[in-house]
Formats: structure tokens, C-alpha cells, sequence
């Protein structure tokens, strides 16, 4: 890389505040040509902020943003210098039309593509970005957007981000580009990246996944409180010394399987059609390639033990969404209210909420899981991705359900609370609680007592004891194929 390359962006002293709120403060920061920059931190770190600096999203209160060396100033204007420069993102919460077609949504970032035969045109554009990306994707770009799951809808977007089209991608920002894609895909996506940048165009990668991270990542920048604390060349980071300068938000637990040990499980409380079991007490976890069936069965399982019309002061079952933007949060509730909407028909009496119980029971799990926000009643919106996921767990485990169905829960979650997570899944189930639990992430899955590995909409295998590794799972995923083939 030469010295002499000027930054496609170049901050200095650049400061974010929303009222007494210090998003972001003295943070200086240059991209350059060619190079894949990691940005991790913990939730509420700034790095969402950072980026929203970076693509002209947000004007900072202080210090300058430079798009490609030219002087700029901090006003409205960097939206259009940023998309000049070719910058672009694929944000954690996904913003396409659900709508609208594949195409249609890749219409709408292309201000002059051509109006004849336009249509064709996008459908060309977007097919051929995601065969780039993606390659066997099977995604038609004439299909609603609504109609694909989670993680084909992440894959139309970030595709999207590196389509051709007036201005060429540059710089992509992708924030937490993995976590509704399963492995397979997930390393599609590392390799196309390597390949942009080895191109000379630069990726800026948050991930909470460290592994992703030090694949593709060739400098590394650590945020912490608002700030960049630590900035070097990724060689010079171990996984140990990133999450040192990460800082520790919880103490150490066990991981990746070591928490999971023998212990006295109940009588079954779910026995399902397609051979889905789980007994008082168990962790079972859904494993498989995305896409295959885990998310069917658990709707099917919630569904048939809870009413579409009423709460009750004993529900059978309680849902920790993974996509929270469609089935999770309340965009327009406070932090409390959204933390307490699953218990509230339990503490109320005669249907009037006991707002002093309502309140206790969110400083509980605010103290107990870390929700970084000083007010819960402000917006669920002012909290980063991660910390909704926070308030969404919160409200699952806040309530007396005893079976609780998690559909890929810990998205954009940081490492430290994920630990903090598995320890307080592994008391609940201690004291009977039944988790079903379906990740696209491997470690998750080793934390689980039973694995049920889904291939096309049915069961392939199931994993018990020490038979439950990576290794395991991905034959069962693949197996099924195999043998039809």
C-alpha cells in the first residue's frame, strides 16, 4: 500500500452527541485504498454511530470529516459526498422495502439507471451481484422481499452494497454482515471480500464474530466509551488482546460446550410431529444449514401453545425473536414498556398494571444484563442493535413461561454478554426451564444438551453428549443431500 494514497475518508476529532449524550468524542480515523478495517467493541461502544459519521447518515458536532482529501464541512451535504465517494452500507437492522421485488429495492439506490427497460436491467444488476457474492444463491430478483427469509433478505442487501451501477463501490460498510447467514454463506462473504479488497476497493467489517474478523480484517480498530482506543495492523492482535482492549463487561464463563454437563431432566414437555422433542430441564438446540426448516418448527411450536387474541397469567410459552425489527421490538414504546410487555398480564390486577412492579422488574434486568442506557424511558430506537436484543431476551426470561423458543436470539449480541447469556440459560433450565434454541452460530448450538440437525424441512439427525460438534452438524446438514444425489 502506498503512502502517498489519499483516504477515501479522513477523520479528525470528529464528536457525536445527542443532547447530554456523548456518542462519539475525538475520534480520528483514515481508510485507505485496499484495506479491510475491523471495527469491534462492545454494544454501545459507538461503532454504529462511527459509521453513520463515515456514510453521512449523521453530521458530527465536532471535527471534520474529508471525503476522498477534499475539504468538507459537517452539514447535510456529506450524505451526497459519501455517496460520491462511493461509500455505501448494509446496516445491522436491514432496510430494504419488504414490499417491494429484489429488483425493485436494487432500483432504488441506482438514481440513473436508465429508464428504458429498467426493470430487465436491475434484475440483470442485482443477478449478477449476487451469483458475485453468492454464488448457487437461487434468489429471484422478481420475488417480494417479503417473501424471503432473514438471511436471503441479508444476502440481497449486501449484494445491493457491491452491485455496479453510476458510482462504483468503493468503501462497503458492512455491520454485522453474518448474523442471520449460515456458515457456508457467511464464507462465501469472506472470500468476496477479500477478493474487493485485493481489487483496491475497502471494507470496513463489525462483527462480534472475532473469528470473521481476523479472516478478513488487515487492521483492526477497537472502540470503546465513544472512543478508538487502539488502531494497528491486525497481525499485531491475538484473540486474547483484542478482547483485552475490548475491555470485559462480565466475568469469564464457560464456553463453547463447557458449561453443558449431565444433570436430571424432567418428564417431556414437547413431543411434535416432525420427531422435535424436549424434556423439563433441556437445552435443545435447531442446527443446520439456514433456511431448512428450524424456524418452521419453531413457530409450529409456539403457535400451537399460545392464543392469537389473548395474554395469560400462565403462558405455556414465550418467543425471543431474532429478527426484531419485523417481530421484536415496538418502535414507537420506551425500553420499559417493550421489557415489560410479555409479564404484564401477570402483575396486573383487575386490568390495571402495577406500573411499581412494571418498573422494578425492568431496573432487575436492566442491572442483570446490562441494557447500556442511563433513562428506560426513552425510545427502544435510541438503543444499539445489540442492547434491543438485550431488552428483547430480558422480556422472554422475565416471564413465567416455562418453555422458551429463541429463533437465532443473539444477533449482534457482544461476546461478553453472550456468556452472561449462557450462564443465566444454563440456571433457568437448572430450575426446569425448557429452551429451544436455534442459532446460526456453532458455538451457540455447543451450549445445548440435545442438537436436532434439520436438512430440508425435516430432521437428519439428532446429537446427544459429547457426539454434539461442529464436525457432526455439518455432516447431518449435508448428508441428506448426499445421499439423494
Amino acid at each position: 500500500m502506498g503512502t502517498g494514497e489519499v483516504p477515501i475518508i479522513s477523520l479528525a476529532g470528529i464528536g457525536v452527541s445527542f443532547g447530554p449524550v456523548r456518542a462519539l468524542s475525538d475520534v480520528a480515523l483514515d481508510i485507505l485504498p485496499g484495506e479491510c478495517v475491523g471495527v469491534v467493541g462492545h454494544n454501545g461502544a459507538g461503532k454504529s454511530t462511527l459509521v453513520n459519521v463515515i456514510n453521512g447518515r449523521l453530521s458530527p458536532t465536532a471535527g471534520d470529516a474529508r471525503y476522498d482529501g477534499a475539504e468538507s464541512r459537517a452539514d447535510f451535504r456529506n450524505g451526497q459526498r459519501a455517496r460520491q465517494a462511493g461509500i455505501r452500507s448494509v446496516f445491522q437492522e436491514l432496510s430494504l422495502c419488504p414490499n417491494l421485488t429484489v429488483l425493485e429495492n436494487m432500483r432504488i439506490p441506482y438514481r440513473n439507471m436508465p429508464w428504458r427497460n429498467w426493470r430487465g436491467n436491475a434484475a440483470s444488476a442485482v443477478r449478477m451481484a449476487l451469483d458475485a457474492v453468492f454464488p448457487g444463491h437461487g434468489i429471484d430478483p422478481y420475488c417480494v422481499v417479503g417473501d424471503l427469509s432473514i438471511a436471503e433478505r441479508q444476502m440481497v442487501e449486501i449484494a445491493i452494497a457491491f452491485s455496479r451501477r453510476d458510482i462504483d463501490a468503493r468503501l462497503v460498510i458492512l455491520d454485522e454482515p453474518t448474523s442471520s447467514l449460515d456458515g457456508a454463506i457467511a464464507d462465501q462473504l469472506l472470500a468476496y471480500i477479500k477478493k474487493f479488497c485485493a481489487d483496491g476497493g475497502s471494507v470496513i467489517f463489525i462483527s462480534h464474530m472475532l473469528g470473521e474478523i481476523f479472516d478478513v480484517a488487515t487492521r483492526m480498530v477497537v472502540m470503546k466509551d465513544g472512543r478508538i482506543i487502539a488502531n494497528d495492523d491486525a497481525k499485531n492482535f491475538t484473540r486474547d488482546s483484542l478482547v483485552d482492549a475490548m475491555g470485559h463487561v462480565v466475568p469469564d464463563g464457560a464456553e463453547n460446550g463447557e458449561g453443558r454437563k449431565q444433570r436430571e431432566l424432567g418428564e417431556d414437555v414437547l413431543r411434535m410431529k416432525n420427531g422435535l422433542s424436549a424434556r423439563k430441564g433441556e437445552i435443545v438446540g435447531l442446527a443446520g444449514l439456514a433456511g431448512h426448516g428450524q424456524a418452521e418448527a419453531l413457530a409450529q411450536c409456539y403457535l400451537e401453545r399460545s392464543s392469537d387474541w389473548r395474554a395469560n397469567r400462565a403462558p405455556a410459552v414465550v418467543f425471543v425473536a431474532g429478527d426484531r425489527a419485523r417481530d421484536g421490538v415496538m418502535p414507537l414504546w420506551s425500553i420499559l414498556r417493550n421489557l415489560s410487555l410479555q409479564t404484564l398480564v401477570e402483575f396486573s390486577r383487575s386490568f390495571l398494571v402495577d406500573r411499581a412492579a412494571e418498573k422494578k422488574l425492568a431496573q432487575d434486568w436492566h442491572r442483570k444484563i446490562k441494557i447500556k442506557t442511563d433513562d428506560l424511558d426513552s425510545s427502544i430506537l435510541s438503543l444499539s442493535g445489540g442492547n434491543q436484543q438485550k431488552v428483547l431476551f430480558s422480556r422472554a426470561l422475565a416471564s413465567s413461561a416455562p418453555i422458551v423458543v429463541m429463533d437465532d436470539p443473539m444477533r449482534g449480541v457482544d461476546v461478553g454478554t453472550k456468556k452472561e447469556v449462557y450462564r443465566m440459560v444454563r440456571e433457568e433450565a437448572e430450575k426446569g426451564r425448557t429452551f429451544l434454541w436455534y442459532s446460526t452460530e456453532t458455538d451457540e448450538i455447543l451450549e445445548c444438551d440435545r442438537v436436532f440437525v434439520f436438512r430440508d424441512g425435516e430432521i437428519a439427525a439428532e446429537l446427544t453428549g459429547d457426539a454434539i460438534t461442529e464436525e457432526n452438524m455439518l455432516r447431518a446438514s449435508f448428508e441428506m443431500e448426499e445421499a439423494a444425489s
